[in-house]
């Protein structure tokens, strides 16, 4: 499956201390341009200390990409437990989060755990998902074009890399 619409662009948001942000349009755009619904599919990424995040319609892609590696698994005698944990990953430890008109959404608790976020939201557009990351975490990434992003987010809100 192809997809038409791709997120681009990278923005940081404030979150106050109930969890609530604005998801910045470029990411609006795509979801809706995707998708009837105005919400977004958000989990912890397989192997960054961030969320990752996507339309509904999106989640018909990752099934797909999850029995592809099931397959080549499975013809290689792989660990046949190595499946139910991805779709585990993949699809349980998800939250459906709407938004409202505006773009606000709530970030549920364990989301925010599981990403570290804080008071401040990094949205990193990934191609077909989008990332968002605890700014300050991103600054300690192994990635130096998301650490000089991060740092360059926060010096144009005025904050200290």
């Amino acid at each position: 499956m192809e997809l038409e619409h791709l997120f681009n662009g990278s923005a940081l948001n404030a979150v106050d201390a109930k969890g609530r942000l604005s998801i910045p349009s470029f990411i609006r755009g795509v979801v809706e341009r995707r998708s009837d619904a105005k919400a977004v599919i958000l989990g912890a990424h397989q192997s960054d200390p961030c969320l990752t995040a996507y339309d509904r319609g999106y989640g018909r892609i990752l099934q797909a990409e999850i029995e592809r590696k099931r397959l080549i698994e499975e013809g290689q005698g792989g660990d046949p437990g190595a499946h139910a944990a991805r779709a585990r990953r993949v699809f349980g430890l998800t939250e459906d989060v709407p938004y409202d008109p505006s773009g606000r959404i709530i970030l549920p608790p364990m989301m925010r755990r599981k990403g570290q976020i804080e008071d401040l939201a990094l949205f990193v557009g990934a191609g077909g998902t989008f990332e968002i990351w605890n700014p300050y975490v991103a600054l300690k990434s192994g990635d130096e074009d998301l650490r000089e992003l991060a740092a360059y987010r926060l010096e144009e809100k005025g904050l200290k890399a």
